[in-house]
């Protein structure tokens, strides 16, 4: 039983589970059911900043001006397109994800995906204006090898996302104190 859902718009943003986590698995093929797209991240090539922007524009088809920062990241997982998505949503799956987590930039890297994923998972802009497309159901899932819970759970925590943990899976998502 989890205490999430990976195929609607609202939070958690991210997920991290063992490989082969059931209930992820039944949650991915659900949405692929209902015309939503997975993608996934080869952890090597998520090793430096640089490459977590070049594997994302790649696989996510983001357009050419793409500034690859960190900011640029968030503005264009906000906007990804009905080709990508589906029109229904998008999840991406970040394999052997135990490579990342002594990365400096780790905690930056989960913050930023729940910033995108917050915006794309909403129906209205940051100034709270009705925005002219729907929400899009929009995750990220880190597949652990040697999955750690708390170890994972103390990397990710950070005033700006709430995070809570389970038996097979920790979450994050952001802190409305801090975001809204």
């Amino acid at each position: 039983m989890t205490d999430f859902d990976i195929t609607s718009t609202v939070e958690p943003w991210v997920v991290f589970t063992p490989h082969g986590s059931v209930a992820i698995q039944e949650q991915l093929a659900l949405l692929e059911s209902k015309g939503g797209s997975c993608y996934y991240f080869d952890s090597r090539g998520l090793l430096e900043e640089q490459g977590v922007h070049r594997s994302f524009a790649e696989a996510l088809r983001f357009p050419g001006y793409y500034g690859r920062n960190w900011d640029a990241l968030v503005d264009c997982l906000d906007d990804l397109c009905e080709e990508v998505t589906g029109g229904t949503g998008v999840v991406g799956v970040i394999q052997e994800a135990d490579r990342l987590l002594e990365l400096d930039y780790f905690p930056l890297f989960v913050s930023v995906l729940c910033q995108g994923a917050d915006r794309a998972n909403s129906s209205v802009d940051l100034d709270g204006f009705p925005l002219d497309r729907p929400a899009i159901s929009e995750h990220f899932v880190f597949q652990f090898v040697d999955f750690d819970a708390d170890k994972i759970r103390s990397l990710v925590e950070q005033p700006d996302l709430i995070v809570t943990q389970g038996e097979d899976f920790v979450t994050a998502a952001l802190n409305p104190e801090e975001w809204h």
